[in-house]
């Protein structure tokens, strides 16, 4: 990637980083900047052209970094300032851009904003969150629900008030159209690309605007009994407003004025008054009159649907129908979901090896989650162990988000498979499952069929093959469980196969005119198929193809 080139972001690979999973360089068993200052060659190595930092910001940690209560501070768990300095030059000494993870749709209690909010009505903050006034009987002010549990409201005694919050009651919504507000937000996000960061990604973009009405949730028509009651409404009036593109094109303007950052903005699995993934397109195309918003999106969505061929066919044609002055970032993991291997895969190195080239060649830019290039799989936390509020909510039927959290695997004799250099008296924030220490970066890196080693193949082909980089795709009409499309740039063309499944399957190219032939592909690190006559591809369990069509 080159900072001179304007849309370098279009082909990007971004590897996310959990902090406090990553790696622990002071022995408190909690992953910190300096332990990811460490590891950044290894980072580097995989061929990825960014880092994304889950928040290491000041926060009393009621939803692990998510609760903000100081934008410009580092939480003293994961270091100093100096220590994001230091990162930020490393990872550029190294080739990497830095994007930061950074959460406006709401705050910490313990901001000082919201401190002074909760106060009076009358202060200079009173108006920077969401306030209400109670109905007639003392209740909410109307039936919006918390994706975390129980109402979105909570009540403010010294205010006579409830402030809306979409998560924690520890994380009260910040009013975003209040002009200050959104002035302090862009002046936040001017301070970091001013210190060296390269981007952004957003969190929870989606619950940056709601109806200014407070309008009531209708009933979702189907979710007529479900585990979390947020899933029984319709999210038509909490989240999602027609105002939100607008907000991320403040922020745009923002980054316009330091030329090669980009940003990422989370898009959640509701359906909304759009889907995901049109909301998505309406977050990164450009407004009327061609102000810009934001670079790119991912979506919750996909993640949470199923992984077979007819479903990933289904939202790969909504993305071509639909993100097309837009952009979308594909993402098959990050730390809210179950491990994809585990998710979709049936938890095989070959399944992870698959999901990963399948990552890779699809149109748009990339999101990996750390330890994917690994194949980890999902963790099981036992229940003394849990950390997850959301989880610990839920828990037996819901386990949350730690078993995606898990400590990140270096050394598979060490104490807690490397992670922290504290031996083992010090046990880690997450336990480090044993399956992962079998699968850790040293096993890896002297395996030439591991799946690390596959990954890094996979990334040297993308970069060799323009049509997977900046190409269109076109599906094919293969049937399950082979998912098939082709990408193409100019005269490059490449045909991709795989084969979503641990049985074998036969793939035909569909449209292979007389004479035509198929011709394929190396250094992909997959396996030589023998092509059979009319266009026919045995692929093995968990298998892959990529080839050239020709006459």
């Amino acid at each position: 990637m080159s900072d001179h080139d304007d849309d370098h972001w279009r082909g990007a690979v971004v590897y996310q980083i959990y902090p406090r999973s990553f790696r622990d360089s002071n022995g408190d068993g909690i992953g910190d900047l300096a332990g990811i200052v460490e590891t950044l060659p290894y980072v580097a190595s995989l061929g990825v052209d960014a880092v994304w930092i889950s928040p290491f910001f000041a926060s009393p940690m009621a939803d692990f970094g998510y609760d903000v209560s100081d934008y410009r501070a580092v939480d003293p768990m994961f270091g100093t300032l100096a220590d994001a300095d230091r990162l930020i030059a490393e990872a550029h000494r190294l080739g990497l851009k830095v994007l930061v993870d950074l959460v406006f749709a709401h705050t910490s209690a313990e901001h000082p904003w919201f401190r002074a909010s909760r106060i009076d009505r009358d202060g200079p903050h009173a108006d920077w969150y969401v306030w209400a006034d109670p109905r007639r009987d003392g209740s909410p002010p109307n039936n919006w629900l918390s994706v975390f549990g129980g109402g979105a409201w909570t009540w403010e005694p010294r205010r006579r008030q409830y402030y809306l919050h979409h998560f924690l009651a520890q994380q009260p919504k910040l009013n975003l159209r209040h002009p200050a507000v959104m002035a302090a937000i862009e002046d936040i996000a001017a301070w970091w690309l001013a210190r060296g960061v390269d981007g952004f990604r957003l969190d929870a973009v989606d619950f940056m605007a709601h109806d200014p009405a407070l309008t009531d949730n209708p009933p979702h028509p189907e979710r007529r009994i479900a585990l979390r009651p947020y899933n029984m409404q319709l999210h038509v009036n909490d989240l999602a407003h027609a105002d939100t593109p607008g907000l991320l094109a403040r922020l745009r303007q923002v980054m316009d004025r330091h030329p090669g950052s980009f940003a990422i903005a989370e898009v959640g699995s509701e359906p909304a008054r759009l889907t995901p993934i049109e909301r998505a397109e309406a977050y990164t195309a450009a407004l009327d009159g061609g102000q810009s918003r934001l670079h790119m999106a991912y979506t919750l969505g996909l993640m949470k649907g199923t992984g077979s061929a007819a479903a990933l066919r289904t939202a790969i044609a909504e993305v071509e129908a639909h993100v097309r002055a837009g952009w979308l970032c594909w993402a098959f993991s990050n730390h809210d979901v179950e491990r994809a291997a585990s998710r979709w895969g049936d938890g095989s190195p070959a399944s992870a090896r698959l999901l990963n080239a399948l990552l890779l060649s699809l149109r748009g830019a990339v999101c990996v989650y750390q330890g994917e290039e690994l194949g980890l799989t999902e963790a099981e936390v036992p229940a003394d162990r849990l950390r997850d509020p959301y989880g610990i909510t839920y828990y037996p039927h819901f386990k949350g988000r730690d078993g995606s959290r898990t400590p990140m695997p270096w050394r598979h004799d060490a104490a807690h498979a490397g992670f922290t250099d504290a031996g083992p008296a010090v046990e880690p924030w997450l336990p480090v499952p044993a399956a992962h220490a079998a699968a850790a970066v040293d096993l890896q890196e002297a395996d030439p069929d591991s799946v690390l080693a596959g990954w890094r193949r996979f990334i040297a082909f993308r970069k060799a093959n323009p049509a997977l980089l900046r190409g269109g795709l076109d599906l094919l009409a293969t049937a399950d469980p082979v998912l098939g499309f082709e990408r193409s740039l100019d005269d490059a063309r490449v045909v991709c196969l795989f084969n979503l499944s641990p049985q074998p399957a036969t793939a035909v190219v569909p449209d292979l005119p007389p004479g035509a032939t198929l011709t394929p592909l190396t250094g992909h690190g997959w396996a030589a198929v023998e092509i059979g006559p009319g266009g026919r591809i045995d692929l093995p369990p968990w298998g892959a193809w990529f080839g050239r069509r020709g006459s």
